[in-house]
């Protein structure tokens, strides 16, 4: 039987480097790979997987906040992988299934897996939940404060998908998730995704009422920026930030938004 599995890590080659590793097991079956903690909640809470192997330190929802996102369902194991904060690596040795020190070892990996196999062959129990419970509390305390609404089945329908875009005689169905930023020009608005620009006719306002806020955010008058995207935070003059997003691109993030984008992205 295979164990299902999630990485999540803010490193591409550090998600790269495990899933190489994991090779060397025929059981595990990588349903996703997840680069910040809010899309690792999305995706465990969808996918249920068994087992996740989670980077603590990741900006804006590091690790604990993506095990208190997701205590409301029955918990996967998780297994930490990290570089830094001992004193968390010590609260967590006896409460999850195993943490790994970067870079990974092959030999270290292969006893976690027993370890995993072992926990999965015994069945978890509600005893699983109370742990994870417990030792977030230890450790991150403020986890659940920083967390705020992250999934609602029923709230999230209301926002698109999909978004129809015609441009240039042609209907583009633009998946949102992979819209990067979005920028307005009166009542035209800019969608730019890794590998393309469109213009649809629309006003920013209206724009926002179907985009999901707790991925989209406005952080300038007229700039909506996919949090999920961002992969740096470069401090500005005046109180001013440029977020770094996957493509390269840099946005400015104005004063009166930065309180706004702090949340997710500081």
């Amino acid at each position: 039987m295979s164990i299902r599995t999630i990485l999540v890590d803010d490193e591409k080659l550090a998600i790269q480097g495990l899933e190489l590793r994991l090779q060397a097991f025929d059981d595990i079956e990588i349903v996703a790979t997840c680069h910040n903690g809010r899309e690792a909640i999305r995706k465990i809470k969808t996918l249920k997987p068994d087992l996740v192997f989670l980077d603590i330190q990741m900006p804006g929802f590091d690790g604990f906040s993506v095990v208190q996102g997701v205590m409301d369902i029955d918990p996967p194991l998780f297994v930490f992988v990290t570089a830094y904060s001992e004193h968390a690596i010590k609260a967590f040795e006896a409460q999850a299934v195993d943490y790994l020190m970067k870079p990974v070892e092959p030999d270290r990996l292969a006893d976690t897996m027993e370890r995993v196999r072992t926990r999965l062959a015994n069945k978890r129990n509600t005893d699983e939940l109370e742990r994870l419970r417990t030792v977030i509390n230890e450790v991150a305390p403020n986890a659940a404060d920083n967390l705020g609404p992250i999934d609602d089945d029923v709230s999230s329908t209301r926002f698109e998908k999909l978004i129809n875009v015609k441009d240039r005689g042609q209907i583009f169905r633009v998946d949102v998730e992979s819209i990067e930023r979005i920028d307005a020009a009166g009542d035209y608005m800019c969608i730019y995704t890794a590998d393309n620009s469109l213009i649809l006719r629309e006003t920013m306002k209206d724009l926002e009422k179907r985009l999901d806020p707790r991925t989209f955010q406005r952080v300038h008058r007229s700039t909506i920026v996919n949090l999920d995207q961002v992969r740096q935070v470069k401090p500005h003059t005046n109180g001013e930030c440029f977020l770094v997003l996957e493509s390269g691109a840099q946005v400015k993030v104005s004063r009166s938004y930065r309180d706004v984008v702090a949340r997710f992205v500081h």
